[in-house]
């Protein structure tokens, strides 16, 4: 009998227990074990619940019990999921975790105390919720001297760019009705600012490096600041706009990584990623370009994730699953020093200028729009181009990266 406890019994958590329940004769012919829910930990009482006689509320039960060899962490948060999560590893308990910014916070250091006392720290759900990325970063590309990574990695703020994009809708609109869907949280911030997938693009980054990447250094913005003007030049031009976390190797030490709205042309394959389904691209210098696409997020999907780990763990019982992320940090390459191209929507009047300040671009205009106008810059540093914004001043009206 290997018996779990499940730390925070909300969405995913509820999602655990439901995956290991009703896949439980395939899940234990995999883990070459008997798997069993043991605890429950919530703070919360839940009546009627079919799992109720297994809520707890003391997590000291759980960690005096030596019959618990694994723990679903599905808490959240950086505080109390923290503590339990070391305190569980300190005691040589696997914990496998959904937990993002836990992850992007402290992997380093959780890893190295699972090492240190022979059991494992596992979070492929923390980062594509169902898509499976760590592990084949983990060992399916361990061959590779992997080059970069691109995804789009939140459903949310996905989700509302492809509503826009297709409806011509604007943003406002487009959040009040995923939020009614339940696909935006009340308080969006996280998503609709780039947080969310800066903490994911840092913790694959770490990985691709071996070293940590601080999510708190890299460049974010969000998606607030585009509109539905923005997708109509994006059209004509034959373009999408994602919000892309990016990552890029420049040497073994050094790494270029942001999250930011970008145009890609309709052939790129993430531009076909629409709705709440997120993907991740990953260059390899021997096998080239490999998408992993799926469900980035939800109750099922991320469960399943955590429970995947949950059985890796069962198997490895005494063994540590090896994971290249050392605490030393990684150089981050300045964004303001990478070369690209942008797009940029003016006002009608001020074309001319702006053909003046980026001399070799592309003017674009979209039929029945004569307030404004919409140009393609020739490739350079982005400190020049945000400079020469700056004193181009409010006839810029909207300015996106070109990826």
């Amino acid at each position: 009998m290997i018996n779990i406890a499940v730390l925070g019994y909300g969405t995913v958590g509820s999602g655990v227990v439901e995956v290991i329940e009703e896949n439980k004769a395939m899940i234990n012919k995999k883990a070459a074990g008997e798997l069993e829910v043991k605890y429950i930990l919530d703070l919360r009482e839940f009546p009627g619940d079919p799992y109720e006689d297994r809520v707890i509320h003391d997590f000291d039960r759980i960690l005096d019990d030596d019959e618990v060899s694994i723990i679903c962490e599905t808490m959240g948060g950086t505080k109390a999921a923290y503590q339990f999560t070391k305190a569980a590893l300190e005691k040589g308990k696997s914990v496998c975790t959904s937990n993002k910014e836990l992850v992007a916070k402290h992997g380093p250091e959780l890893l190295s105390i699972a090492k240190e006392h022979n059991c494992n720290y596992l979070f492929e759900a923390s980062v594509g919720g169902g898509i499976p990325i760590i592990r084949p970063l983990n060992y399916s590309l361990t061959a590779e001297r992997l080059q970069g990574i691109t995804g789009i990695l939140n459903g949310t703020t996905n989700y509302i760019l492809s509503k826009m994009e297709r409806e011509g809708a604007d943003f406002e609109t487009v959040l009040k009705r995923a939020q009614e869907k339940g696909y935006a949280e009340r308080n969006p911030e996280a998503d609709v600012e780039g947080h969310d997938a800066c903490r994911k693009i840092a913790i694959l980054s770490s990985l691709m490096m071996g070293k940590n990447v601080d999510s708190d250094k890299i460049m974010t913005e969000g998606i607030t600041k585009i509109t539905s003007a923005d997708f109509a030049y994006a059209k004509a031009a034959g373009k999408s706009i994602k919000l892309l976390a990016m990552s890029r190797a420049v040497n073994e030490d050094e790494v270029m990584a942001m999250v930011a709205p970008a145009m890609i042309d309709v052939e790129n394959p993430l531009s076909m990623v629409n709705g709440v389904f997120n993907a991740v691209l990953v260059t390899g210098n021997m096998l080239g370009d490999s998408m992993y696409y799926g469900k980035g997020a939800g109750k099922l999907p991320t469960a399943s994730a955590v429970v995947s780990d949950v059985i890796d763990c069962a198997r490895h019982q005494g063994r540590v699953i090896m994971c290249f992320w050392d605490k030393e940090e990684a150089k981050l390459a300045p964004v303001e020093e990478t070369v690209r191209g942008f797009f940029v929507r003016v006002r009608a009047e001020a074309l001319t200028r702006v053909q003046a300040a980026f001399p070799g671009g592309e003017a674009l205009n979209v039929a029945g729009r004569s307030e404004d106008a919409g140009y393609f810059t020739p490739m350079l540093k982005e400190k020049e181009f945000m400079a020469k914004c700056e004193e181009l001043g409010d006839m810029v009206l909207s300015k996106i990266r070109l990826a």
